[in-house]
This record gives C-alpha cells, structure tokens and sequence, in this order.
C-alpha cells in the first residue's frame, strides 16, 4: 500500500466529485452530503477547506476562476488535474483490490468481553441486534427507493455491501447471543463463577492468559 500525498478519504470523496465539473468548496460540501457519502467513509467536514487546498498543492486540483454572490466572500473555483485524475483511479484500485485491518469498535468491546458478566452480555448483544436491526430496515427501504429511481446500480453497490456487512454481523451476533443462551459457549461456567465470587476484571485477565499458556 503506497504512501498517498493527500491520505485523508475526504480527499477521495472530493476527486470523484470534481471530476464531473469545476465547484468552489461550498458546492463539493453540498454534492457530498447529497450523495450521503458521510454514510461510505469518515467525514470530517472542518477538514474540508484544508483538503482542497492540501490537494491544490500537490497539483491534484488546480484553480480556474472566482465567483462573488453580494456580500459573501470570494469563491474559488477548482477543477481536477489529470494528476488528480490519475491519483483518483490508482487510489480507487487500491481500496478495492487490497484488504486492509479495520479498527472496529465492536471487536474492541468484543476482545475484553470477560470483564462482564455474561447475563449481562447477553442483554447488550440483545439491543445491539436490536439496533442492526433498525439500521438494516432503514437501508433497505433506502435501496427499494433508489431502485425505482433512473440511478444505475452501478451508484449503489456501496449500500448493497454495506447491508450484507450489516446482516453478517447481526447474524454472528444472533448466533453468540444464542451459544450463551443456551449455555453451550465452552466456559461458560467458570465465567459466570468469576463473577459470582466478585473477582476484579485483572484476576479475570490473569486467568485468560494463564489458560492462554497452558493450552
């Protein structure tokens, strides 16, 4: 994975709006919050003023005008330079081609998971499936909408995957919700046993990782 000058996603974002016209900042803002690209990737829309400018820089954007609407401040214009253009296509066949780590809040709560007890974790993995849920609802109402639209799928198969991520994770979720239900998940026990003898969250990790060596 190579070293991007701009390496900030909204930069992305930014190119694939620009490439259809030249837009002063305020109307990329507008067309990425219409397009919901929040929703594909982390924007931070402060940043937005110094992305454009870091882009100008390294030649990715390039100024081709001004424009001046009564007493609002000058806007400058830009429009994509085919270095821009080029950087768009490399970096795009990167995101698609080569799997990378993603940080997951989920797998964070998940890889500390003992520090509860397990009646308890069943209850939280309840609401959580709850809220995939509602979430999934939504989207899919959002996909029927847009199939009655004239926009090609070709727009859209970053909602599509973003509902297969969502019912893959509910279905994992359901399925260990399920294993402490029953009380089939191996351990399940001595772990309800920590917490009955009201042992410290340390003594519980002490106890992983000596059960870690020993197997």
């Amino acid at each position: 994975m190579q070293k991007r000058k701009v390496d900030n996603l909204l930069a992305l974002a930014v190119l694939s709006v620009m490439v259809e016209r030249p837009m002063h900042r305020y109307e990329i803002a507008q067309t990425l919050r219409d397009r919901g690209k929040e929703r594909d990737m982390t924007i931070k829309w402060g940043s937005l003023y110094t992305v454009v400018q870091n882009m100008a820089k390294v030649g990715f954007l390039e100024v081709v005008g001004s424009e001046r609407e009564g007493a609002r401040p000058e806007r400058v214009i830009y429009q994509i330079t085919d270095a821009g253009r080029a950087e768009m296509a490399d970096w795009t066949r990167e995101l698609l081609s080569t799997p990378e780590p993603e940080q997951h809040r989920f797998v964070a709560g998940l890889s500390i998971l003992a520090v509860l007890p397990p009646d308890e974790v069943i209850e939280l993995l309840g609401e959580r499936l709850d809220a995939l849920e509602r979430t999934t609802e939504t989207v899919r109402r959002e996909l029927d909408e847009l199939a009655t639209t004239t926009l090609p799928r070709l727009f859209t198969v970053e909602t599509e995957f973003g509902v297969a991520m969502l019912e893959a994770e509910a279905a994992w979720t359901r399925s260990l919700r399920d294993e402490l239900t029953e009380g089939t998940f191996p351990g399940l026990t001595q772990w309800r046993a920590w917490h009955d003898r009201g042992m410290r969250p340390s003594e519980v990790a002490d106890l992983e990782e000596r059960g870690m060596a020993e197997n």
